[in-house]
């Protein structure tokens, strides 16, 4: 669908307009027009006067205008048309991993280069949490299609010089906690992570998704489901540096493995489910502009 790879989203600048000019092809138009409907409620920017009509709220009535008219008028509000969208990026060492067509760092990248370039309008901003499992450093809001190239950018950046922490002393709940208060207006949240940490982000999610419309853009590597057979294999946790050695050729072994990963992963979308976000599923040995063509047509169908 593309011919741009992990390491065309590691090159610089050229490779952020071929991200864009592949992006603009397949999505343009799909969000154009649609955060209306992500905000919620009537807006608050006042509109025009009108004559009381059954059913009508009461708390619009006008009363300055009713006592001018001698009749009762309410005035209705106008949709906020501006769009802040803020990104909340996951930069932990587990996402230094991928055993097919990307590694799930590139796979973050792809996801905040569509939706910033498909949200980056006239009047919108775009801003951004990012943790990385010792740090939370935020990205302040700004207009136009620049701080999105800016926020890639610093992403591609991370992701060259990204290095593993002793410990997970910032939580994926810590960012999104931060998120919510760094954001009162409604608008868009974008969270992009692989989902393996431990926090109550659920909770997080839940509270951010009363004023905001959630997207959760989960990343994932086939190899976390399921071992091939290849005899002893060493495995390294990228968050804490430790060492495993296992044996794929047991039968048992990767049966036991398998069953594990599918209960983590229907814990996963039982959480998801719960908090009532969108959930957008990314993989590695995946077609990740795909994946995101048809999350983002499914949600219109459903408006």
């Amino acid at each position: 669908m593309t011919g741009i790879d992990g390491a065309g989203l590691a090159a610089g600048e050229r490779s952020l307009r071929e991200l864009e000019l592949a992006i603009g092809r397949q999505l343009d138009g799909l969000l154009h027009g649609d955060h209306q409907g992500l905000l919620p409620g009537a807006g608050t920017e006042a509109g025009e006067g009108r004559r009381y009509q059954p059913g009508d709220d009461v708390r619009r009535i006008d009363w300055n205008l009713t006592a001018r008219s001698g009749d009762v008028h309410v005035r209705d509000t106008i949709a906020e048309r501006e769009l802040e969208t803020w990104f909340v990026v996951d930069g932990s060492a587990s996402l230094d991993y991928g055993t097919a067509r990307h590694e799930k760092r590139d796979l973050a990248v792809a996801v905040v280069a569509a939706f910033g370039f498909l949200t980056a309008r006239p009047g919108n901003r775009t801003g951004a949490v990012l943790f990385d499992g010792a740090e939370v450093r935020v990205v302040p809001p700004r207009a136009g299609r620049g701080p999105v190239i800016d926020l890639l950018s610093r992403l591609q950046k991370r992701a060259r010089t990204a290095a593993s922490s002793e410990g997970p002393a910032v939580t994926l709940a810590d960012a999104l906690r931060r998120t919510r208060l760094l954001a009162p207006r409604g608008g868009l949240v974008v969270v992009v992570s692989d989902l393996l940490d431990p926090s109550d982000w659920p909770r997080e999610v839940r509270a951010l998704g009363v004023r905001h419309d959630v997207v959760v853009a989960h990343l994932t590597d086939p190899r976390e489901d399921d071992l091939p057979p290849v005899g002893m294999l060493t495995l390294v946790d990228p968050e804490t540096g430790r060492r495993h050695e296992v044996q794929t050729s047991s039968k048992r072994f990767r049966q036991r493995y398998a069953e594990a990963a599918a209960k983590r992963r229907s814990a996963t979308a039982d959480r998801l489910a719960s908090c009532r976000a969108g959930h957008l599923e990314v993989a590695t040995d995946g077609d990740w502009l795909r994946d995101v063509v048809r999350f983002v047509t499914a949600r219109r169908r459903r408006r």
